[in-house]
């Protein structure tokens, strides 16, 4: 129990630590790591060209090469794909997309195939889904095969097409068909749209483009908000995937536009922190999503000779520790970097505020300092009234060029929870046993909680039994911690547990032993005491045997209650079980073997019997069918019947003992074998009956 319950312990400070961790952090190296077992090829290549992109891709954003291990089988499937006239538009878009990674040879001739093919599909298109496999196809058909036209010349009638799915709170539907909308599918939408724009041979009408970007400012009106402010798209295909089609979409169709986009910069950082609160997902399609989404937050530049800004990208503040330890004065680090972990712009973070569990601030408006080597933001020292506890720590980033401020963008401010860890002071521990008519002291004695089993102690069921300590923080305040527990264990392994609770500068607990004779079972003899104390901010949490006690409790009455069955040490089922011995029956008594052989033969002599009865009668073959066909069936026939002789011979014999043919075997085999005897038997005697009445018409 003793161990049940300091495991528990544990684990309250563990989860209380963790909770306090909740920060987003930057694509580390976890996430290359973990990518690695994400997407694994099978025997060189995956299942189809849409899981192989996503996994390249994934892995192109996260700087690792497997390029050389895939090329090979993958490149066979694109250049089939590509070269295939029948081939879907789907396949035909990814292959253009894992050809866009890999750089196939797929030849020149494939390019001119395939930009017919895919423009036909742009102009025959009725879903939205054609048109997205057909035009995005078309604009990676641009950036790979340079010489080619993939131009659409009627691109402003397209565009029409693709908008009239849209809806009025800026969601988009599949098909004119379908009055269902989806904001997966207004992602797909603005992709494609973007792609319309940047293939049109002339330019489009902006009207149409205004009324796009009206339609994607009502779509982030229907965003989802966590207290964090973390933000996310939901719909049927579930957050991850819906929020990367729209972060995909935006980007897209920003890229297309010189103007960019003017997005709620609190929302692109709420979609950020949204997919780095993630984690790591398990599944590859969730983890393709996330760092898909991630890298087209962190690429907001298009353009050769200058960059245009799409939207802000947004910065992200996270903490190596949200543990500070007082007593080993660790310094406070903070790292600001974007959300793939690359480094940030210049500028400064300041600590704005760090309140306190009761709402107090301690700490005001102070800059931290830069170490370049590092990247790192620190504040080195603390005031002198911080003291151990939970803190929210408020932060604030301030860009130092003014540039950069189209550029980059982060949370007005951020909030961090901190929890500060200490030595706790731990003085004038005292155990002692009581009288409980005066409360006056009979025996008493000072506690060394360093040290185990020091203490023994007395007492019968008129007196009382306290516990008195006094905890104190590194600054002299009382401290209150968590858990704090006492527990008594008789020798028959009966345990009794009792909270310590803080009152005024000391931690007390008092336990009347007449009241709670009926608790303890009457049982008399040995207690042995246990004290527990442990707290998130403390860092000298303790588990302690102080002693024992001799309780001299009344006889237990007849209608009292008996303590409970005690479980069994858990790990006891892994020990060597007990020996098994068991007596195997006597074989009963055979008769000897002489007496069976004559048995044996009693039984074949029938047989001889019946054959030299043959022989007598004269019987001969003479009747036997001469012709092809009626002489298979005979033979067939005298074969069935000896194959049931046969079976009937293997059913008598050892086989049966042996498990080889049972009871059910053999009638199952003689069922068939009675089917074929039928049949042939039928034509035989059919043949024979054919063969009787010619010699009788001659």
């Amino acid at each position: 129990m003793a161990r049940g319950l300091s495991r528990f312990l544990v684990s309250l400070l563990f989860v209380a630590i963790c909770n306090a961790a909740s920060v987003s952090q930057p694509i580390s190296e976890s996430h290359r790591s973990a990518a690695l077992d994400v997407f694994v090829p099978l025997d060189g290549s995956y299942k189809s060209l849409e899981e192989a992109y996503e996994a390249l891709r994934s892995l192109e954003i996260l700087g690792i090469d497997k390029k050389s291990d895939l090329s090979s089988g993958t490149c066979e499937n694109v250049v089939k794909v590509l070269g295939s006239p029948s081939s879907a538009l789907k396949d035909v878009f990814y292959a253009l997309s894992v050809n866009g990674i890999l750089k196939c040879k797929t030849g020149e001739d494939v390019s001119k195939d395939i930009v017919s093919k895919l423009q036909a599909g742009a102009k025959d298109a009725k879903l939205l889904l054609d048109f997205y496999y057909s035009i995005r196809g078309l604009v990676l058909v641009k950036e790979q095969f340079a010489g080619t036209d993939p131009s659409l010349g009627d691109a402003e009638a397209i565009f029409r097409s693709i908008k009239a799915l849209s809806q009025s709170d800026g969601r988009w539907r599949y098909s004119s068909n379908n009055a269902e909308s989806s904001t997966f599918a207004a992602g797909l939408a603005f992709e494609t749209l973007a792609g319309v724009i940047s293939l049109a041979s002339s330019e489009i009408d902006q009207s149409l483009i205004q009324t796009v970007k009206t339609g994607i400012l009502k779509l982030f009106d229907s965003i989802q908000k966590y207290d964090d402010g973390t933000f996310y798209f939901d719909g049927s295909e579930g957050p991850i995937s819906t929020s990367a089609s729209v972060i995909r979409g935006l980007t897209s169709f920003a890229a297309s536009e010189s103007t960019g986009l003017n997005l709620p910069g609190d929302k692109i950082v709420g979609l950020a922190k949204f997919f780095l609160g993630v984690g790591i997902p398990g599944d590859a399609k969730d983890f393709f999503n996330q760092i898909d989404a991630l890298a087209c937050l962190e690429d907001n530049r298009q353009g050769y000779f200058h960059a245009i800004y799409l939207f802000s990208v947004p910065l992200i503040l996270s903490l190596p520790s949200t543990v500070i330890s007082l007593s080993k004065k660790e310094p406070l680090k903070v790292k600001v970097s974007t959300v793939l972990g690359s480094k940030a712009p210049a500028l400064s973070v300041k600590l704005a505020q760090a309140l306190n569990s009761k709402g107090s601030s301690v700490i005001n408006n102070q800059e931290l300092k830069f170490d370049a080597d590092s990247a790192t933001y620190f504040l080195d020292s603390f005031p002198k009234n911080f003291d151990v506890g939970k803190y929210t720590f408020v932060f604030e980033i301030l860009l130092d060029e003014s540039a950069n401020e189209k550029a980059y963008i982060t949370e007005a401010q951020t909030k961090v929870p901190i929890a500060a860890t200490g030595a706790i002071s731990i003085e004038n521990a005292e155990i002692a046993v009581l009288d409980s008519d005066v409360g006056s002291v009979e025996s008493q004695k000072k506690l060394d909680l360093t040290k185990d089993g020091g203490v023994s102690l007395s007492a019968n069921h008129l007196q009382k039994l306290r516990l008195s300590i006094q905890l104190t923080t590194p600054l002299g305040l009382v401290f209150k911690p968590h858990q704090a527990f006492l527990k008594l264990k008789h020798e028959s392994q009966v345990e009794h547990i009792f909270l310590v609770k803080t009152s005024g500068k000391k931690a007390e607990l008092v336990i009347d032993f007449l009241g709670l004779v009926e608790k303890l079972y009457y049982l008399s003899g040995k207690y042995e005491i246990q004290l527990t104390i442990g707290d998130a901010s403390m860092e000298n949490s303790l588990l302690s045997n102080i002693g024992h006690i001799e309780l001299d409790l009344p006889e237990r009455p007849e209608k009292a209650p008996l303590p409970s069955l005690q479980p069994t040490d858990p790990y006891s089922r892994y020990g060597p079980k007990a020996e098994i011995s068991h007596i195997f029956r006597i074989p009963e008594k055979l008769p000897a073997k002489q007496l069976s052989l004559i048995f044996l033969g009693l039984i074949v002599l029938p047989l001889i019997a019946f054959l030299i009865g043959l022989t007598r009668l004269g019987v001969n073959i003479k009747s036997f069918p001469s012709s092809v066909g009626a002489a298979t069936s005979a033979l067939l026939f005298h074969g069935g019947i000896g194959a049931v002789l046969l079976l009937y011979v293997l059913f008598w014999l050892k086989a049966s003992s042996q498990k080889l043919l049972d009871l059910f075997t053999t009638l199952k085999a003689l069922s068939l074998l009675g089917v074929f005897l039928l049949f042939v038997g039928h034509r035989t005697l059919s043949n024979l009956a054919a063969a009787s009445n010619k010699l009788k018409s001659a």
